[in-house]
């Protein structure tokens, strides 16, 4: 199967729609298929990174987001449709589609191929958080794209309740999976435990982008818990402000690979605060690393913490919840190792392989829905 994969986003940025679209990509060449990248050209300095895809890769003019430099919007480019003309794909695959994505599908439908759009990033609340309005024109535009595509696969009940209520049709299931050999509690790393709570500290940690719409400054109560070092772990543009927020606080950057999943296996506790995420890919990671979580209830987390077994479902928004849901799990230590250990086992069978089969399960559907019939 030929596939072109159009994606608003892809290494070497760090976020969920990269790497979704890059462990795409990769499960397909593994089983036989011939993907293409069509996305964003990173920034200069990063170019190197693309030789590092698991298949051939077309950048596309951007520019960096105003405000927001790791991200880069596509610009205007013929090199879109021209990639769908010589690949010849039999589906178009559009990851979370909004600017290069909409494209995408516009040049889909003009040449008569499948599309597959699918929905990771809630680009309604996001526009709330930021411009303070805008959210009914962000729906419009998601309607338009997803309702135009075969098929829109979304990561959660909660996105499918959304999708729904705002006139998207033909919606399936399609979770992410999670590397659980990377991420596992073995590389639980003592001397960097001790390095970064020298007195024995229960750490709490928080892995994602430093941006206002992850609110990470609900966690400025968890670092007022006696006996508890917050550690927080990645960039951006609200760094400044949470460095002031988070008292006592330790930033270690941005971290990947194996570095990260021995960050990770070394906390205590996952918190994680964003109230728009679709999914939530580092929910599942601290998961497969064996650490209980608390998390919004709200959203992806919903399908993925099991309150009261692997972790607690706090109200969004609420920072008091977020301190008393830590603050039971920082006083048992009981209670942490069994909900991590019921987190690990639960997600051991959601491998990358696993969701890629499905995937291309969903690519053959729509495949087939556009075979004309033949009558008997």
């Amino acid at each position: 199967m030929r596939v072109v994969i159009v994606t608003e986003s892809f290494p070497p940025d760090v976020n969920g729609v990269a790497h979704c679209a890059f462990q795409t990509a990769r499960h397909l060449v593994d089983r036989g298929h011939a993907p293409l990248v069509v996305a964003p050209a990173p920034a200069p300095g990063n170019r190197l990174a693309a030789a590092a895809a698991p298949c051939p890769v077309v950048h596309v003019p951007s520019l960096p987001l105003p405000g927001y430099p790791q991200v880069r919007v596509a610009l205007p480019s013929r090199k879109l449709a021209a990639a769908l003309i010589e690949h010849r794909p039999d589906v178009v695959h559009l990851a979370s589609p909004f600017i290069l994505g909409v494209r995408g599908m516009a040049a889909a439908a003009r040449l008569g191929i499948p599309a597959v759009a699918v929905y990771q990033t809630d680009l309604a609340g996001y526009a709330r958080t930021y411009v303070g309005a805008g959210e009914a024109a962000a729906w419009r535009r998601i309607r338009s794209v997803h309702g135009a595509a075969d098929r829109t696969l979304a990561p959660s009940t909660a996105s499918i309740s959304d999708l729904e209520a705002h006139g998207v049709p033909r919606i399936q299931l399609w979770q992410r999976g999670v590397d659980t050999v990377r991420f596992r509690p073995q590389f639980r790393d003592h001397a960097l435990r001790r390095e970064i709570a020298p007195n024995g500290e229960v750490i709490v940690g928080y892995v994602g982008r430093l941006a206002p719409e992850k609110q990470v400054e609900l966690l400025a109560g968890v670092c007022g818990l006696e006996g508890v070092k917050v550690v927080i772990v990645g960039d951006g543009p609200a760094q400044a402000h949470l460095t002031e927020a988070l008292p006592g606080a330790v930033f270690l950057g941005r971290r990947t690979g194996d570095d990260l999943a021995r960050i990770f296996a070394s906390f205590d506790v996952f918190a994680h605060t964003g109230p728009f995420e679709t999914f939530c890919q580092t929910v599942q990671e601290a998961m497969a690393s064996g650490v209980p979580v608390v998390a919004p209830a709200v959203g992806g987390p919903i399908d993925l913490v099991d309150h009261g077994r692997t972790g607690f479902l706090v109200p969004p928004r609420d920072a008091g919840a977020v301190r008393e849901a830590v603050a039971s799990l920082v006083a048992d230590a009981g209670m942490r190792a069994a909900f991590g250990l019921a987190a690990r086992t639960t997600v051991e069978g959601r491998t990358w392989a696993a969701v890629g089969d499905q995937l291309i399960g969903h690519y053959e559907d729509v495949l087939a829905a556009r075979r004309p019939v033949v009558a008997a």
